[in-house]
């Protein structure tokens, strides 16, 4: 199977090619339609296997732009290490497209994350505990 045969837009195509991706991996071809049908998945792979992609390549296929501003993607990570490389991947991933990601996590101040928040975004990629603090305060 091949990254073509899985109908991604031309823009994640070219950014994937651009990141040297020529085939999906296993956990990426076999979550893929999973996900697309609007199924829920567990998936359990080891380090380097692609788990990442697995999961943004479904959602940034799907992603529609809000004109609100709104979030309409929103990654839920247990720590602020995940929160950065999430972030950075959904970049990589949409180099060719005009999406908005931030990410928000604690250690940091909330209002600044806040005010990135407000202004914006398509996706959301936060850790538990700050999304909480933005949303009850």
């Amino acid at each position: 199977m091949t990254f073509k045969e899985l109908n991604l837009s031309n823009a994640l195509l070219n950014a994937l090619d651009d990141l040297g991706y020529a085939q999906p991996t296993t956990i990426q071809e076999k979550g893929f339609s999973v996900m697309m049908s609007g199924k829920d998945v567990v998936g359990i792979a080891q380090t380097g296997t692609g788990k990442t992609l697995a999961y943004l390549l479904p959602c940034l296929r799907q992603l529609k732009f809000a004109k609100d501003g709104l979030p309409q993607i929103l990654i839920l990570v247990p720590t602020r290490e995940l929160v950065v490389q999430v972030v950075e991947e959904v970049k990589k991933l949409t180099t060719y497209m005009e999406v908005r990601v931030g990410g928000v996590y604690g250690g940091t101040k909330v209002d600044t994350q806040r005010e990135m928040v407000n202004d914006g975004l398509d996706v959301l990629v936060a850790t538990p505990g700050r999304l909480l603090d933005l949303a009850l305060t």
